[in-house]
């Protein structure tokens, strides 16, 4: 999957935990930073939006990551910063699983 379409997806899922959980919902862009500008989007909710994206991509995405943080930085990722991600780390994957095979 290309970042373009995980970006789709993921701008879809935020919007709908939003909107379920009777939230306000700024228009969803790129530079969109889920943590600093959804109400209410901190780690009770990050792990359920990444389990909704892992299974509405298909992709596997391990317990551990949080996709909406940068490890390195402590800083959070932006909607954009996350798609990048989330498609360097299933490239990982896919290539992990190739070499074993």
């Amino acid at each position: 999957m290309d970042s373009a379409a995980l970006k789709e997806k993921l701008i879809a899922v935020l919007g709908q935990i939003q909107a379920d959980s009777g939230l306000e919902c700024p228009p969803l862009t790129g530079a969109t930073k889920p943590i600093e500008n959804l109400p209410k989007f901190d780690s009770k909710v990050w792990p359920v939006a990444t389990t909704i994206l892992a299974t509405e991509t298909g992709a596997t995405i391990p317990n551990d990551v949080n996709i909406f943080v940068d490890e390195t930085t402590k800083l959070p990722r932006s909607i954009d910063e996350i798609a990048a991600f989330v498609c360097a780390l299933l490239k990982k994957q896919s290539e992990k699983e190739a070499a074993a095979a």
